[in-house]
């Protein structure tokens, strides 16, 4: 597609609609392909690559198999109808000034066939094949050049969608950047000079229109500047946010019932468990809330870290809330709690300890009298810790006077959720946020940059190994009879193993039966069942694969069926019954991935595991080997060596540790998917920044961020910083602690 840029007259600023200096065609074009709308959509669209024009190759010095760029003229093209298949074949012979003549082949030629016509000059990018004994470029992408336009010394090639070429996107740009007034900057004078950083309105010329490796190179660091500091202020305005209303102090009280708990404690707490609590406790003493985040690997104890925080805030005499995304987590912890907590947990039964506080559980699910009840407790406050789902921020559940908010598995939740209870009362209770999955560095500073992080790195002493081997089924499908048969024996020898399944299953059409909670890692949306999987089979399910194991390889087992979409009392009742070791086999999607706790669990087979993101996997195979006995972890998958899906698979096969496999996951994943979790908006402004490269940057941008935050609490002085941040989180209800700003 061509487009016919209008002409403009006059200076245009980063808010100009494009229909200004474009016209309405092409800005029409830009707006309905690419979503770009103003002058600064535009300049921020930034280039994907650079051809050298030093490295220009002359067609008659070409070699096969290197990739070249040529410039020349189109001398002849012919459009004719494919033998072997449909469509037709754009055949285009060129000739540079030297007189070197090379053929290029386009399918789908009529796509490009305006274009591509005799006297056209042109650039020319691909790899050089061979076709009938000559040399040819297939398919090459390609740059109309105007009749005498200077070659630049770096063309700049964009991210193009149908319809919209990288040369219609280049000449948009150049028209506006033509007329262009450099914006304010809003990074201040000192710390440009610090970093040695261009100025805004010549990074953006300059990454469009470089005139050497060292201009692209300056810009795009200007620029990874302004979207790291950008986070870094969204974050640090935040966390002077959460702490603007005073939270309750709760300092631990000698002879309460966390002295009562730690006394009877059958287990000597790690020092990291001690360590992490020492600080929580500091935390909750001060008026200031707490916003910590625990990250600690698959068993290293953060329950027992949160119990003890929460049992420091009873003793205050206030409350604490547990938040967990699913109700199957929400009964267990309930359980666990109680368990843990046995006399201390039992307030107002017979055998209830003298300063005993009540557990209850508050879910969605509950039966009209259970809820009743609940509530009341939860009101009256006469229960000292509560457990719930969603349910617990709903308005009208109230509490007596909540003290601290623990989340857990902090991902599953939006900033806006874990909020709606933080925001409850006169007073902001403590905030608590826990995580299995381990998360890398720059993560942490840039996704959690909001609250503070402690780190839970070793496991509690008697955690047995868990051994993990990937099953090639579609290369050796023996393997897979044997996997059967551990698991045979693993019951034989008195244990119970799971079965995990990434569908549930019971309905018609292709990826029907998908569980939001159920069917990818949420770090890592493009490893799902329902992915485009080029013709694959659909993903296995477990209301298909359950009564196939009970007729064929596990006869004669005991099989319980868990997934998210059955009621609430049946979940419960498996899971009980599966606790109560009356199940063998539990056949199950997801939902057992966090929080699941059933120590004589030693075995497990993860079906189809190559649908699964890699920390969903590790958090899966933390679910067995919980107990004195070793575990075993079976991956099943037909995705053949050498591709990466079995990669991913053979490194956590290598690996139990936790740490290393999230600094893995993120080299083998989209980053952006990380960093995209900032932001509310509907198009990203996180074009460059990467959590793998820019560390450093990161790094410093946080500490200048924390000091401009802390002198303009409100950004009132520096307002172009007060936009960049809110670029960064988006302009709708999740940036509203950005209101103030």
């Amino acid at each position: 597609m061509s487009l016919r840029i209008a002409e403009a007259k006059g200076g245009v600023d980063m808010d100009t609609p494009l229909d200004g200096p474009l016209g309405k065609k092409a800005a029409e074009a830009l707006a309905t392909r690419l979503d770009l709308h103003t002058v600064g959509d535009l300049v921020r669209h930034y280039p994907r690559r650079y051809v050298d024009r030093g490295k220009l190759t002359d067609i008659s010095g070409l070699e096969m198999g290197e990739h070249v760029t040529v410039v020349a003229k189109v001398e002849k093209a012919t459009l004719r109808e494919m033998r072997s298949r449909r469509g037709k074949l754009l055949n285009v012979v060129i000739r540079d000034d030297k007189g070197g003549r090379l053929s290029c082949t386009f399918f789908n030629g009529y796509k490009v066939s305006h274009v591509l016509t005799p006297g056209v000059r042109a650039l020319f990018s691909g790899k050089v094949g061979v076709f009938q004994s000559q040399l040819q470029l297939t398919h090459p992408e390609f740059e109309p050049l105007e009749e005498g336009e200077d070659i630049r010394p770096f063309v700049s090639v964009y991210p193009a969608v149908d319809k919209l070429n990288s040369w219609d996107i280049a000449r948009c740009v150049r028209q506006v950047l033509d007329l262009l007034d450099d914006p304010t900057d809003p990074l201040p004078e000192d710390i440009r000079k610090r970093e040695k950083l261009p100025e805004l309105g010549r990074a953006l010329r300059r990454i469009h229109l470089p005139e050497s490796e060292a201009d692209h190179h300056a810009a795009r660091a200007r620029l990874v500047w302004d979207e790291a500091l950008g986070v870094q202020l969204a974050l640090a305005v935040r966390r002077v946010h959460a702490t603007e209303r005073p939270a309750s102090a709760s300092p631990p009280r000698s002879g309460g019932i966390l002295d009562a708990f730690d006394a009877n404690l059958p287990f000597e707490l790690t020092d990291g468990q001690r360590a992490v609590g020492a600080e929580i406790a500091a935390d909750l003493a001060r008026e200031t809330p707490m916003n910590r985040l625990v990250q600690g690997d698959v068993g290293a104890g953060k329950t027992i870290v949160a119990l003890r925080a929460m049992l420091q805030v009873v003793d205050g005499g206030r409350q604490a809330a547990l938040l967990a995304p699913t109700e199957v987590l929400a009964a267990q912890h309930a359980r666990s709690l109680s368990s843990m907590l046995g006399p201390l947990g039992r307030a107002g039964e017979l055998d209830g300890a003298e300063d005993a506080t009540r557990v209850t559980l508050l879910t969605g699910s509950l039966g009209t009298a259970a809820r009743r009840q609940a509530m009341l407790d939860v009101q009256s406050g006469a229960a000292g810790i509560v457990v719930g789902t969603h349910a617990l921020i709903q308005d009208k559940v109230g509490f007596a006077e909540l003290g601290l908010v623990v989340v857990d598995e902090q991902h599953r939740f939006g900033v806006e959720q874990r909020d709606a209870l933080r925001g409850r009362g006169e007073r902001t209770p403590h905030m608590l946020v826990m995580t299995a999955t381990p998360i890398p560095r720059t993560v942490a500073m840039t996704v959690y940059g909001d609250l503070e992080v402690s780190a839970l790195t070793e496991l509690p002493r008697g955690r047995s190994p868990i051994s993990t081997t990937v099953v090639p089924a579609g290369e050796k499908p023996a393997w897979l009879e044997r996997a059967w048969e551990r698991i045979r024996e693993e019951v034989a020898g008195g244990h119970q193993c799971y079965i995990v399944c990434p569908r549930v299953g019971g309905e018609t059409g292709k990826g029907s039966g998908l569980e939001d909670a159920d069917l990818v890692d949420l770090e890592d949306p493009d490893i799902g069942a329902d992915s485009d999987d080029g013709g694959r089979r659909p993903p296995l399910a477990v209301l298909e694969v359950a009564p196939q194991l009970a007729d064929g390889p596990l006869a004669g087992l005991r099989l319980g069926i868990l997934h998210g979409k059955l009621p609430a009392d049946e979940k419960d009742a498996t899971m009980r019954s599966f606790e109560a070791g009356e199940i063998d086999v539990l056949v199950a999607t997801t939902v057992i991935e966090v929080g699941v706790d059933v120590p004589n669990s030693t075995g497990m087979i993860i079906l189809d595991a190559d649908r699964f993101g890699l920390s969903q996997l590790h958090q899966l195979r933390g679910r067995v080997g919980r107990g004195q006995a070793p575990g075993v972890c079976l991956l099943v998958t037909d995705m053949p060596a050498g591709t990466t899906a079995r990669e991913r698979l053979d490194a956590i096969a290598s690996t139990t540790d936790g740490f290393e496999l999230a600094k893995l996951d993120l080299e083998l994943r989209r980053e952006g998917d990380v960093l995209g979790s900032l932001q509310s908006g509907k198009r990203s402004t996180l074009k460059l920044l990467s959590l793998l490269r820019h560390e450093t940057v990161i790094e410093k941008a946080r500490v200048y961020a924390t000091d401009i935050v802390a002198h303009d609490p409100e950004l009132s002085e520096h307002p172009g910083l007060r936009t960049l941040a809110r670029q960064v989180v988006g302009d709708d209800e999740q940036a509203e602690y950005l209101s103030k700003v």
